[in-house]
């Protein structure tokens, strides 16, 4: 079975921000006197990563290209941009709605509330009307 992939959207180096800056603490002049160290935004995301580990700009620059890559908040970046590429907002609403919808049947909500005359735990009756819930006293 083979399958095909589709390009859904592209990162390029366009989409991010480069900034290199002068290293410090131990290193000596070297470290401290050239931009070798390098941090890399993504500002549509909000994920930003530094490379300082290398005396190198460039070693620096593919760190910090990893990391920002590998980062939590760059991850979730791509699923959602991946879900508005595949599906309309609309679609994704319906998806949503069907979702709560299925959540939200009464077999799927167990409610119980603690009687303290009886001190016991009481089953409470679960009915759904289409825009509420409502609890009723189980026997």
């Amino acid at each position: 079975m083979n399958k095909t992939r589709e390009l859904l959207f592209s990162v390029t180096r366009k989409d991010f921000v480069i900034e290199p800056f002068k290293g410090s603490g131990a290193g000596g002049q070297h470290r401290n006197k050239t931009m070798s160290c390098v941090r890399i935004r993504h500002p549509e995301s909000g994920a930003e990563a530094i490379g300082t580990e290398h005396r190198e700009q460039s070693k620096n620059k593919r760190l910090a290209f990893r990391r920002v890559a590998e980062s939590k908040r760059f991850q979730t970046w791509i699923k959602i941009k991946a879900c508005e590429t595949v599906y309309s907002k609309k679609e994704l609403e319906r998806r949503l709605n069907e979702m709560v919808d299925r959540l939200m049947r009464p077999e799927n909500i167990r409610v119980e509330i603690y009687d303290s005359e009886k001190k016991k735990w009481v089953k409470e009756n679960v009915e759904r009307s289409k825009d509420n819930l409502s609890i009723s006293q189980g026997s």
